[in-house]
C-alpha cells in the first residue's frame, strides 16, 4: 500500500479561542473566573468556554462582554467550521443541563445565564430559522456583535470577521485568512509589550501557524527582524521538512523544491544570506547557491 506523504498536523483552535478571549476581557478579568472546556455531569460533553462573574453586580464593559450575567456559556467556531442549527440547539441544550447540574435546586437562576456564539462564517441558515421558526428578533449593537432576542435566555453571536480591529484585535485575527502588513504589524508591536504573556503566546503562536505564509511576505525590514525570533519555530519546521523530503527525494544537499522557495521568499524580503543561514541552521554556501 502507497505511504501517504504531506500530511499536515490539524491547528489547535480552541486553545487560541481561550486565550483571546481572556485577553479581550483582561481589563475586566479581575471579576471574571474562566474555565476552558467545562464537563457536564459524568459523560463526555462539556462547554468550550464558561465564564463566571465573580461580582454579579459589576457591568462587563467590553463589547463582546456586555451581555453576560452571572454564568456565561461561550461556544467557538474554528475559521474553516460552521454553526448549524443543531449546534444552536445543543449549546442551548449545555446551558440548561448546567442549571440543572448544581447541588441545590435552582440555586443558578436561568435569568442569570448567556450564551456566546463566535463564529468566523456568518450563519445564514441559522439566522434565517431563528428569525422564521422562532421569531427571534437580531440586532446589532455594533459591528461584529448580533444580539438574538426573544428567548428568556439572553444569547449573542459574535462574527469575528466584523469586529473592528480597534477594539478586538486578537479575536478578530484568529483566522487562516489574515491580510495586510499593516495588520500583522499592530499584532507583532502589541505582542512585543506582552511577550511573557502565555495568553499572548498562544494567540501569536496560532495566529503564525495559520498564516505562515503571510507573515513570511512581510516586506518591512524593521518588522522582519521581530519576526525573525518569533517565527523560529515555524521556519525549523519548514527547514526540517524541506531537510528530510529532500533526502528521501535523493537530493545531494537535503533540501527539495519547498525548502529551496522557503530561502528564496526570505531572500527576496530582505533577509540576508546571514541570517537566512542562522535561522534554518544551514551552511552558508548552500544559501548563496540558491538562486
Amino acid at each position: 500500500m502507497e505511504e501517504k506523504t504531506g500530511y499536515k498536523k490539524p491547528l489547535q483552535w480552541h486553545p487560541a479561542f481561550f486565550a483571546g478571549i481572556q485577553i479581550e476581557l483582561q481589563e475586566e478579568g479581575d471579576n471574571l473566573k474562566f474555565e476552558n472546556e467545562h464537563q457536564l455531569g459524568t459523560k463526555p460533553k462539556e462547554i468550550d468556554v464558561l465564564i463566571i462573574k465573580k461580582d454579579n453586580r459589576a457591568q462587563i464593559q467590553k463589547n463582546i462582554g456586555r451581555i453576560f450575567r452571572g454564568h456565561n456559556v461561550v461556544e467557538y467556531k474554528s475559521p474553516d467550521d460552521s454553526l448549524s442549527i443543531d449546534d444552536f440547539y445543543k449549546v442551548y441544550g449545555y446551558a440548561c443541563f448546567y442549571k440543572s447540574d448544581s447541588p441545590v435546586t435552582d440555586q443558578i437562576k436561568i435569568n442569570d445565564i448567556t450564551i456566546s456564539f463566535f463564529c468566523s462564517r456568518y450563519p445564514k441558515k441559522l439566522v434565517k430559522h431563528l428569525t422564521k421558526e422562532r421569531g427571534f428578533r437580531i440586532i446589532q449593537p455594533e459591528k461584529g456583535i448580533y444580539y438574538i432576542e426573544g428567548d428568556l435566555i439572553p444569547i449573542q453571536l459574535v462574527f469575528s470577521p466584523e469586529l473592528a480591529e480597534e477594539k478586538n484585535p486578537w479575536l478578530k485575527s484568529l483566522t487562516n485568512r489574515l491580510k495586510g502588513e499593516e495588520i500583522i504589524g499592530r499584532l507583532v508591536k502589541d505582542f512585543q509589550q506582552h511577550a511573557n504573556n502565555i495568553w499572548y503566546k498562544s494567540m501569536m503562536n496560532m495566529i503564525i501557524r495559520a498564516n505562515l505564509k503571510e507573515f513570511q511576505e512581510v516586506k518591512d525590514m524593521s518588522l522582519c527582524e521581530a519576526l525573525d525570533e518569533l517565527m523560529h519555530d515555524e521556519l525549523e519546521e519548514s527547514r526540517k521538512r524541506g531537510w528530510d523530503d529532500g533526502q528521501k527525494a535523493g537530493w545531494d544537499d537535503g533540501w527539495d523544491n519547498r525548502g529551496r522557495e522557503d530561502i528564496l521568499k526570505m531572500l527576496k524580503n530582505g533577509i540576508s544570506p546571514e541570517k537566512i543561514s542562522q535561522i534554518l541552521e544551514i551552511p552558508l554556501k548552500e544559501v548563496l547557491a540558491i538562486k
